[in-house]
């Protein structure tokens, strides 16, 4: 049994956690857990679980030390079961805010890559040896360019700001917010299907819940514009992807920037790999050394919070 266990990170180390546990008079283990038995296995009794993708199911909770804490690694908290954690009375809290700026540099990045059809011209180009811009399709001048956020979060309005000085007009769907908040941020409010009906280019803020698995499937991608872009930085089931790729070869969509999939590592024989118009990343948008250390420092912190008896910062259940 061990007091505080990391199941699984993607950071090189996690000198930090360690460091803290030894501080507090903890026993410490890392693992790199995949599978649920694994899981179950590293986390037995442990007071404090730092967690990345490793499933942290009821059967993982239900082994944990009464009244313990699970840490998970970023934002999203998808593979972590809440409605079971508060059943057995185990909390649960994420980092929200490490690095917002981070996913949004991203997001931005591979939208205008998209719209200006950088990656697209670059292979035309080391295929063919010369494209005329033409022949790639249309492209709008960024002022006559519409932008579509799903999602006004932290991330979503940090995506607003980038845009908004190069001359697009940015609208947005959330239910969650009213249209004066958005509108002194230069961010236009409107219905779902509005969005859908009026982006060149559409990114997705939304978290993935019941709700809003295949948030954009056939039906909504049909309502977009042909030769509309999608980027998203979010959740990979947000986006029907069989659905996406028919859209995509059927030329009703220009393109998409894809850095999160339904299943990750995408699949060898995914059909997104041979789409010359999608742009593939590994689940990087978060990443850089500055996002990275703010993520284990501010995680750290609500592990000693917990070890401490102390209220944690960003609970998920109470």
């Amino acid at each position: 049994m061990t007091d505080v266990v990391v199941t699984d990170q993607a950071f090189g180390n996690v000198d930090r956690e360690r460091a803290m546990a030894r501080r507090l008079n903890a026993s410490f283990s890392e693992h790199q857990c995949t599978t649920e038995d694994e899981t179950v296995n590293a986390v037995a009794g442990a007071r404090v679980v730092f967690v990345n993708f490793a499933p942290i199911t009821e059967r993982v909770l239900s082994s944990l030390h009464p009244g313990a804490v699970v840490i998970r690694y970023g934002i999203g908290y998808d593979n972590v079961d809440v409605a079971a954690a508060k059943f057995l009375n185990i909390a649960v809290c994420n980092v929200p805010d490490y690095g917002a700026d981070t996913v949004a540099d991203h997001t931005t990045a591979a939208l205008l890559a998209l719209l200006r059809k950088i990656p697209m011209y670059d292979r035309a180009i080391r295929r063919e040896g010369w494209v005329q811009p033409p022949a790639l399709g249309k492209t709008l001048a960024f002022s006559h360019t519409t932008v579509g956020l799903i999602g006004t979060g932290r991330i979503g309005r940090s995506v607003a700001s980038r845009l908004v000085p190069f001359g697009f007009r940015v609208i947005a769907y959330d239910p969650f917010v009213a249209p004066d908040e958005l509108a002194r941020i230069g961010i236009e409010l409107m219905s779902f299907d509005d969005v859908l009906r009026e982006s060149d280019a559409l990114s997705l803020h939304a978290p993935l819940t019941a709700e809003n698995h295949h948030l954009i499937g056939e039906k909504e991608l049909g309502m977009m514009k042909e030769g509309a872009v999608i980027v998203n930085t979010s959740r990979g089931p947000l986006i029907h992807t069989d659905a996406l790729i028919l859209a995509i070869k059927r030329s009703h969509l220009g393109g998409a920037a894809l850095d999160v999939f339904e299943t990750e590592p995408v699949e060898i024989d995914s059909e997104l790999r041979g789409l010359e118009s999608v742009v593939l990343t590994p689940h990087a948008a978060f990443y850089s050394d500055q996002s990275l250390a703010n993520l284990q420092r501010l995680a750290t912190e609500e592990g000693e919070r917990a070890l401490n008896g102390q209220a944690l910062r960003s609970p998920l259940t109470t």
